[in-house]
């Protein structure tokens, strides 16, 4: 069904074993998974991605959440300046992590069988052709080098928590918290309390993202 003229991303690895791998060991990094692959992408830093939320960071760490009341993850981004930004997963719902690639920037992305069979089973025969075509919810972009400073100069250029991105791909520049609540139509905790508003087939539980 999917075309490969459809496909931004040249190369899509998938890593099935993401939520066990995590029970397993607690928690690791963003650094570390791409340090333990047989490819070499430099990271100065990282971009998580919240449908069309993106908080820069240095890194960010998954962690296994076994006392939450259901199998669970976090993910915790280490921010740049006086801003928080962490989202929490439901590991019920069956999760692949994927490795995207093109010539120009790299990107972990993890999605759940439930998003997939609700939002892309009718037009890609497989999660791996949906991430192909930049088809997913929740991911982490690596940057370096001048691509990396870039996105610290926009954030640090502002007082809002996080930036965002439209549909087409130009940036939303909000300049205080209050822009951005505005912008997104959610205050602080009712984006945490509801996980940004995601249906229940996203699996995203809880979404802070707010600057002190």
């Amino acid at each position: 069904m999917s075309r490969p003229d459809d496909r931004p991303w040249q190369t899509v690895s998938r890593f099935p074993t993401f939520v066990d791998h995590l029970e397993d060991e607690g928690a690791f990094s963003v650094r570390e998974i791409v340090a333990n692959l047989d490819v070499d992408i430099p990271v100065d830093g990282i971009v998580y991605h919240d449908r069309g939320i993106r908080a820069p960071g240095y890194d960010a760490t998954f962690v296994h959440e076994p006392q939450r009341g259901r199998p669970a993850f976090s993910l915790e981004v280490d921010t740049i300046g006086p801003r928080n930004t962490w989202a929490v997963f439901d590991a019920q719902l069956g999760w692949d992590l994927y490795l995207l690639q093109t010539d120009d920037v790299a990107a972990l992305a993890w999605v759940s069988d439930e998003e997939y069979k609700t939002e892309e089973a009718a037009t890609f025969d497989s999660k791996i052709d949906a991430l192909g075509a930049g088809r997913f919810s929740f991911g982490v972009f690596l940057y370096s080098g001048s691509d990396w400073e870039e996105r610290v100069a926009r954030i640090e250029g502002t007082d809002a928590p996080a930036y965002l991105k439209r549909d087409d791909g130009t940036p939303v520049i909000p300049q205080t918290p209050a822009e951005f609540y505005d912008y997104i139509g959610s205050s602080a905790t009712e984006l945490r309390q509801s996980g940004g508003g995601a249906p229940p087939y996203l699996g995203i539980l809880e979404l802070e993202v707010t600057v002190d």
